[in-house]
């Protein structure tokens, strides 16, 4: 029976997708000199469920240079990382007003990256900050250039850093959906013609208040984002976050609880058209909440991080 190997291969591929979980990763708030960050390595016993959710602990590279002054306790954080079993991730500039091609961003970073393995950081993945909105928004240059300098950008890391996972992070609704994909099909035909493995991951930032109160955007076209990447077997990873924290802490109407149930709002509300993102990145930039720890207390990050992942992220036993 010679199809039968082939039927066994077809069942083990179905078995594989039925079971394939999202990759999260956790980003807590870095306020007060990275006091929460912090938090997570002096008080181990008070999150520990919740470090057993997670897979990817990170934060900015200009953080580990800015905030992480001291080598010897960014050697003992690396270490207890290690020993968690968790990776470490960084979000990076590619092209930034500070750089402004991928080859000087690259190398203004680099010594960066260096010091964090050397110091025992095994830099397991990147995030590359918004490349095609910061050329729209930001430096005025065409996508064009947004291409070049990306694939650019990406051609050096491959280079000095074979091992590390590349991904790019880009805005919606200020950039519409059907943008999102000319982009991505742009940047993978240069890094093909480069010779460049292309993106590991694609995390779109989504500004979500926007869709009740701008009626731009939907979670529809998201899901349609999902699945685009989907069929081109790249990994589609979303950033779940308080979108209308800013707007209601203006009208003194924000405190630690508008950013939990604003995630786990998020949540159900891409759950409801059936998103199901491969990674799930629970990433607060906007300093809340105040407290990272303990996991037990109301409203707290790490309390938002552990009943998001329990009540949305399928985990296998």
């Amino acid at each position: 029976m010679k199809w039968m190997p082939l039927l066994l291969v077809a069942a083990a591929t179905a078995v594989s997708a039925q079971t394939r979980q999202p990759e999260v990763w956790m980003g807590p708030p870095m306020r007060d000199q990275g006091a929460s960050f912090r938090a997570l390595f002096a008080y181990p016993e008070q999150w520990a469920e919740t470090r057993a959710l997670i897979d990817v602990l990170f934060c900015t590279d200009l953080h580990t240079k800015k905030i992480f002054t001291d080598d010897e306790e960014l050697r003992r954080i690396f270490a207890q990382m290690k020993q968690w079993k968790l990776k470490f991730g960084m979000e990076v500039g590619a092209i930034k007003p500070w750089g402004l091609t991928g080859a000087d961003c690259f190398a203004k970073e680099k010594p960066l990256w260096d010091r964090v393995q050397k110091l025992g950081g095994e830099i397991y993945a990147i995030a590359m900050d918004e490349p095609l909105c910061c050329c729209r928004m930001h430096i005025k240059k065409s996508d064009a250039y947004a291409v070049e300098e990306t694939a650019n950008y990406i051609a050096c890391v491959r280079t000095n850093f074979p091992n590390i996972r590349i991904g790019d992070i880009e805005t919606y609704p200020s950039i519409p959906i059907a943008d999102h994909i000319k982009w991505i099909e742009a940047l993978e035909k240069r890094l093909a013609e480069k010779k460049v493995r292309g993106l590991d991951f694609y995390r779109l930032d989504v500004n979500w208040v926007c869709f009740t109160a701008q009626t731009n955007g939907s979670w529809k076209q998201v899901r349609q984002l999902e699945q685009f990447c989907r069929q081109r077997k790249l990994p589609f990873s979303l950033i779940y976050w308080a979108a209308g924290y800013p707007g209601l802490e203006r009208k003194g109407l924000a405190d630690d609880s508008t950013w939990y149930t604003a995630i786990m709002q998020q949540g159900y509300d891409y759950a409801f058209i059936d998103g199901k993102p491969d990674q799930v990145v629970i990433e607060s930039w906007i300093g809340a909440p105040s407290n990272c720890v303990p996991e037990t207390a109301e409203f707290t990050f790490t309390r938002s991080v552990r009943d998001f992942v329990r009540k949305f992220v399928k985990r296998a036993p």
